[in-house]
């Protein structure tokens, strides 16, 4: 039987657990019931409410109630919960306390939640909606919360939820967390716009400044969703795929039937055998992964490439797939950008990669080069070859020039297997563009092409793939690839260490 202060008899405790219980409820009272009634009227959960949401059911436990004093939870709630039964530290912003804003003490918070996500090696998730540092806090030499932020990445899964505006000092957690959600309500940026017009004299909208369609086209924020409850699922679904930190493995699905070996005959139908043909990268996912329940990363920044997780035998796994849908499949500033960052936090925590790969290379063009689109490239890939987790290349119809590379096609690129279907076509550009570059008359420009659909056999001949496949034997063909290449991991895991400078 739970026993309350009322039923304790006369030791001393009674006077010193009643004020502990006075103080408690002031410091979970967040912004009184009026600036609570208007917020949820809005639309939005409170920062508790938000808490709630994402934890499994009773499992969150505060630290920090009574730090601020006057100012409840001084304007954050944080502790740690359960997500699938395993452990996270969460910070929530509580907008109807001063605006969300950070003082002394919520600082404090913020840096003792990373550090307590670093020492227990458990992913640290933070929910974003407050106007930055408090104007008036006066604080000394102290820590500032974004170093042991950025000390966990790599280290430990690094997750952000943008709920609301979210200004200053607080929303630069956004830009360094593996995975970063927003609400369709959301906003994000440096300064709000009174700051704006009082620099400036620019007039904007907290939608114009830092919206999701400013954010998302940026690439500072991953991905979008209609409320807080749907951005918090993402939140949860992105977490399964990832082990509680880099010290450890990925954990496989247990006793799930769609994990078995099966064809994939649909492939016949779904890439056209004709270069030309434009299809969805999307279908030849649903057909290779043990199901369609997959989840992209990105999908509205860089759409030339798809960055998936999903799982292939029961196993998580990155997918970075060419989109015949966007550009050709062309690889542009954005989509290498893209990529390059998700084969690193994918490699961080030693989610296996698996490239899909069907491009006529880097995007050509004075527009893509003053982009930068060479330095993107190299970037993506720096960023796949120094990869240390295992990686599987298949090309589908083609792979050109540099694009071939940043998709992990070349030889003595560390893979554990590379794979292409029959009829797909290499070299350092199409037939077509390597027939105009060079001023080829007619005959030479027919033998050319001629070449071109004999590349893949003489490339098999060569052993530049493992093998020429039968699309219907491709998921067959990556269970056993993947199957044997986490049979290399007889060791203990550790945070992968790199002393490469990225481009």
């Amino acid at each position: 039987m739970v026993r309350t202060v009322d039923d304790l008899p006369g030791n001393g405790w009674e006077q010193r657990l009643a004020d502990l219980e006075g103080r408690r409820a002031a410091g979970r009272a967040m912004g009184g019931p009026e600036r609570l009634a208007r917020h949820r009227a809005g639309g939005k959960l409170d920062a508790r409410a938000r808490v709630d949401a994402l934890v499994d059911p009773g499992t969150f436990s505060e630290i920090g109630t009574l730090a601020g004093g006057a100012v409840p939870a001084d304007a954050i709630v944080a502790g740690s919960g359960l997500i699938d039964g395993a452990p996270v530290m969460i910070g929530a912003e509580d907008f109807t306390t001063m605006g969300g804003t950070i003082g002394s003490a919520s600082n404090a918070k913020r840096y003792r939640l990373a550090e307590l996500a670093l020492r227990d090696r458990v992913p640290l998730v933070m929910l974003l909606e407050g106007a930055g540092y408090r104007p008036d806090d006066r604080r000394g030499r102290t820590p500032v919360d974004l170093i042991m932020q950025a000390r966990c990445s790599g280290s430990v899964p690094v997750v952000t939820g943008v709920l609301g505006a979210s200004a200053g000092h607080g929303a630069l957690i956004a830009p360094m967390s593996d995975f970063c959600v927003m609400t369709e309500q959301a906003a994000i940026f440096t300064a709000g716009p009174p700051v704006v017009r009082a620099s400036t004299g620019e007039q904007v909208s907290k939608a114009d400044l830092g919206g999701p369609a400013v954010a998302l086209a940026s690439g500072l924020v991953h991905n979008r969703a209609a409320d807080d409850i749907a951005a918090l699922r993402q939140i949860r679904r992105y977490l399964s795929y990832f082990p509680s930190s880099a010290w450890a493995y990925p954990a496989s699905r247990a006793g799930d039937e769609r994990a078995c070996p099966r064809a994939t005959p649909e492939l016949l139908d779904l890439v056209p055998a004709e270069h030309r043909r434009v299809y969805d990268m999307r279908r030849v996912i649903d057909a290779i992964a043990d199901g369609p329940d997959w989840f992209e990363i990105a999908p509205e920044f860089g759409p030339a490439i798809l960055c998936v997780l999903a799982h292939l035998g029961g196993h998580p796994v990155a997918v970075v797939a060419n989109q015949p849908k966007v550009l050709a499949g062309a690889i542009d500033v954005d989509a290498a950008a893209k990529a390059a960052r998700f084969i690193t936090v994918a490699d961080a925590f030693h989610l296996p990669l698996v490239f899909l790969a069907d491009n006529p290379g880097m995007l050509p063009g004075a527009r893509s080069e003053r982009a930068g689109v060479l330095r993107s490239g190299a970037r993506m890939f720096a960023a796949q070859t120094l990869a240390t987790t295992p990686k599987i290349h298949l090309t589908l119809r083609k792979a050109y020039g540099f694009g071939s590379l940043a998709m992990a096609m070349a030889s003595f690129d560390g893979q554990a297997a590379t794979f292409a279907f029959p009829g797909a076509t290499l070299g350092a550009m199409g037939a077509g563009a390597h027939s105009a570059a060079v001023g080829a008359p007619g005959e030479l420009a027919a033998a050319l092409r001629d070449a071109e659909l004999t590349a893949s056999y003489e490339a098999a001949e060569q052993l530049r793939f493992d093998e020429l496949i039968d699309p219907r034997e491709t998921r067959d063909a990556l269970l056993t690839a993947l199957g044997r290449a986490l049979r290399a991991r007889q060791t203990a895991p550790e945070p992968v260490r790199r002393a490469a400078i990225m481009p």
